[in-house]
């Protein structure tokens, strides 16, 4: 009888340990959970379980006119960003859902000497924006369904300029 007890205890305390981390740690690595403070409750993902990365494709960038229509895009819509002092590498990852729809945004800098970095609030706050406002995305399909899939941008900027963008 004490045996049987004394497993059930080890069974159940193992069990809540096991629920704890799975709370605390993503399923991939890499993974972009929800946050209430960053995220906006409207945009969806559509099945949590199954979001594909951007190099699983095979067919380079998944928006329409590839990386010309993309470069346009940015050339075009950043008249209004000058921050001169800004040098170095921003990247925002972001998820395309199944509507081709973006969300989730995050962002990282880095210095030229790849060293963490924090960039102007305002560069950050525009290209986020512009970034989430692109109609261009394209839905990935596989066997009639539709998934959701990671994406990231990285401009290299040089002295408040962006002079490319890597997928």
């Amino acid at each position: 009888m004490r045996t049987i007890l004394l497993f059930t205890l080890i069974i159940a305390f193992s069990c809540k340990h096991a629920d704890d981390k799975h709370a605390l740690y993503p399923r991939h690595v890499g993974d972009i959970a929800f946050d209430p403070i960053l995220d906006d409750p409207a945009f969806k993902v559509c099945d949590e379980d199954r979001v594909a990365q951007y190099y699983n494709f095979g067919d380079g960038i998944q928006y329409k006119g590839e990386m010309p229509a993309l470069k346009a895009y940015f050339t075009t819509d950043l008249k209004d960003i000058v921050v001169e002092d800004e040098t170095g590498y921003l990247t925002i990852r972001f998820i395309v859902n199944c509507e081709a729809k973006v969300g989730r945004l995050r962002v990282k800098g880095m210095d030229n000497a790849y060293q963490a970095k924090k960039f102007n609030d305002k560069l950050e706050h525009q290209l986020v924006s512009l970034v989430k406002n692109m109609d261009g995305w394209i839905a990935q399909e596989h066997e009639g369904k539709k998934y959701d899939y990671y994406q990231y941008l990285t401009f290299k900027i040089e002295k408040g300029k962006i002079t490319d963008i890597t997928p």
